[in-house]
């Protein structure tokens, strides 16, 4: 009864494939033999693409190993620059060959997101509940630090000069 079906599904396959489906596309409208081509054949309806099978050796070899991409973590999600509400400021020590104090404050951005953020230049007048503007800027002898603040905007003034 099995091979039945079977052989009965197939032979309506070919038929669906040759003749019915194109007029199908054609008019837009799906009958109950489209209908029984979805039930039979799940996922291979009119717009089916096969998947690629799994590769050969020698194509994995021309091609090398496959990496997947990560997406990195970006604070601003793409965007030049994002405002921000001053929560904390701080003082960071840079990594292993340099010696200073690095002035930071911790940022909660303005898609909620908490960042810290790196202030340039010599002193700032930033307390909390400040707004500040940040772009996103490695800080290379600070780790964990992505952003920076922008001078002369909203609340931050600019560097004094001596």
């Amino acid at each position: 009864m099995m091979n039945v079906i079977k052989s009965f599904s197939s032979s309506v396959r070919s038929l669906c494939v040759k003749s019915t489906v194109f007029n199908l596309k054609s008019s837009g409208q799906t009958s109950l033999l489209q209908q029984f081509i979805n039930l039979t054949m799940p996922n291979q309806g009119i717009g089916y693409i096969p998947q690629k099978s799994m590769a050969t050796l020698n194509g994995m070899h021309k091609t090398g190993p496959f990496f997947k991409k990560r997406k990195k973590p970006r604070p601003t999600d793409g965007n030049p620059q994002m405002k921000g509400v001053v929560l904390k400021t701080f003082v960071k020590k840079p990594k292993k060959p340099n010696s200073a104090n690095r002035k930071c404050v911790r940022v909660r951005l303005s898609n909620g997101r908490e960042a810290i953020a790196y202030i340039p230049g010599e002193g700032h007048n930033l307390q909390e509940h400040s707004i500040v503007l940040v772009r996103p800027e490695n800080v290379q002898d600070l780790p964990g630090v992505r952003l920076a603040c922008i001078r002369g905007k909203y609340d931050l003034g600019h560097v004094i000069k001596k």
